[in-house]
C-alpha cells in the first residue's frame, strides 16, 4: 500500500513525502551479513536498507572484558562486493560529516508489509513478512540487484490465512529455518530443499519470539498467551511449559501477560514483556533475579557477565546478573524493538552494537557506554 501511494505523488511533493515517511516510520528487524561488515534493517513500509558498518579503531569493549569471538555463520568470499562510498567511523563523527555519510548503500522493496523479522546464512539474508519469509543472495544486493531468490509460506490451516511471521530462528546443525507468528505455531522449513517438515502447536495465542538452545538442542518460544514453550527437535515435541505470568514475582496484570522477548544461555533463560524481565534455571523452572525495570522490554540478550534489554523509553539496559542495572545508556529513538551485536569473526574490526525501532534511525554504540551516532533510512 505504502509502495502504490509513493507512486501515485508527483514528483514536486516527493520529497514531502519521504520526509511524512521517515516520520512515521518504526524498524522491526536488523541483521548482520555473513561478512560481518554489513547491515540490514528492515521497516514497516516493507523496506530493507543496507548499510556499512563503521570500523572503529578500538573494537566495542566494556570493563567486564573484550568481545567474545564466535559466530553463527562462516564468512562468504560472495559478500565481498565494491563499495560506492567509504564508510569509517572518524567521518562520520567529525565536524564535516555529511548526513548522506550515514545514509544506506541500497534500499529495495522487499515486502508489501512489514519487515517483522530478518537472518543471514553464509549466504542469504532471509526476511519475513505477511505469510511469508523471502531469500536474497548478499552478494546480488551488495551488488544493488535486489531480486529476490525464492518466496515460501507455510502451510497455514486455511488459504486465506495471513498471519505475520514475527520470528526467524536459524537451526545451524539440522540446517532448519524456525518461523513462528500470528498462526500461533512454529514451521521447521528444512533450507536445503526449502520444503516445511512439521509444526509445532502449543501456543494459544501468536508468537512473539524464539530462542535456540543449542546443546540440547530445543528451541524456545514465547507468545501472547504468556507462556514459554520449550520444544525438542529431535522428537518435535513440546517438553516444558513455563507460565511466567503465574509466578507472583514476575506478575505484572497491568501491563498483560504476553512473552515479548527471551534469550538462552546454557540452562538460563531471560524473557520478558507484559511480566518483569526475570532470569529463571530452565532445569528446575525457577525464577532466580527478577531486573526492576517497570517498562516493558521487547528485546534482551546475553552478553559476556551482563544481560543487554532494551523496550519502552529511549536506554539501552545493562544489567548484572544479580539483578543490578549497571548503566542505561540513551539511544535516539523513543522506544526500541531490536538490539544486534556484529560478533561474526571475520571482521573484528566492525564490533559494534546497533539498536532501532520507533524511528528512521539506527543507533550505533561503538562502546557500550555511549551512543556515537544514528545511521538513517
Amino acid at each position: 500500500m505504502e509502495r502504490a501511494a509513493q507512486q501515485a505523488v508527483p514528483l514536486g511533493q516527493m520529497e514531502v513525502f519521504q520526509a511524512l515517511q521517515r516520520l512515521h516510520m518504526t524498524i522491526f528487524s536488523q541483521s548482520v551479513s555473513p561478512c560481518g561488515k554489513f547491515l540490514a534493517a528492515g521497516n514497516n513500509y516493507g523496506q530493507i536498507a543496507i548499510f556499512r558498518y563503521p570500523c572503529p579503531c578500538s573494537p566495542l569493549s566494556m570493563s567486564s572484558g573484550s568481545w567474545p569471538s564466535g559466530g553463527l555463520m562462516p564468512p562468504s568470499s560472495d559478500t565481498q562486493a565494491p563499495l560506492p562510498f567509504p564508510f569509517s567511523l572518524s567521518a562520520a563523527l567529525s565536524s564535516e560529516a555529511k548526513e548522506e555519510s550515514k545514509k544506506p548503500m541500497v534500499t529495495f522493496q522487499a515486502h508489501d508489509g512489514p519487515v517483522y523479522s530478518m537472518v543471514s546464512t553464509d549466504r542469504h539474508l532471509l526476511s519475513a513478512g505477511d505469510g511469508e519469509v523471502k531469500a536474497w543472495l548478499w552478494a546480488e544486493i551488495l551488488k544493488k540487484g535486489c531480486k529476490e531468490l525464492w518466496r515460501r509460506q507455510p502451510p497455514y490451516r486455511t488459504s486465506l490465512e495471513v498471519p505475520e511471521i514475527n520470528a526467524l530462528l536459524l537451526v545451524p546443525k539440522e540446517n532448519l529455518l524456525i518461523l513462528a507468528g500470528g498462526d500461533c505455531q512454529l514451521h521447521a522449513m528444512d533450507l536445503e530443499t526449502g520444503t516445511f517438515m512439521w509444526a509445532l502447536r502449543g501456543h494459544t495465542d501468536y508468537i512473539h519470539c524464539l530462542a535456540l538452545r543449542e546443546r540440547s538442542p530445543e528451541v524456545l518460544s514465547g507468545g501472547e498467551d504468556g507462556a514459554v514453550r520449550l520444544w525438542d527437535l529431535r522428537t518435535a515435541k513440546e517438553v516444558q511449559t513455563i507460565e511466567v505470568y503465574k509466578h507472583e514475582e514476575c506478575s505484572r496484570p497491568h501491563n498483560g501477560r504476553w512473552i515479548g522477548c527471551l534469550a538462552t544461555d546454557s540452562d538460563w533463560m531471560v524473557c520478558g514483556g507484559g511480566p518483569a524481565l526475570t532470569l529463571w534455571h530452565l532445569r528446575s523452572s525457577t525464577p532466580t533475579t527478577v531486573f526492576p525495570m517497570r517498562a516493558p522490554q521487547k528485546h534482551v540478550t546475553f552478553y559476556q557477565d551482563l544481560i543487554l534489554s532494551a523496550g519502552q523509553g529511549r536506554c539501552v539496559n545493562q544489567w548484572q546478573l544479580s539483578g543490578e542495572l549497571k548503566a542505561q545508556v540513551p539511544g535516539s529513538s523513543p522506544g526500541l524493538l531490536s538490539l544486534s551485536l556484529n560478533q561474526q569473526p571475520a571482521a573484528p574490526e566492525c564490533k559494534v552494537l546497533t539498536a532501532a525501532g520507533n524511528s528512521c534511525r539506527v543507533d550505533v554504540f561503538t562502546n557500550l557506554g555511549y551512543r556515537a551516532f544514528s545511521l538513517s533510512f
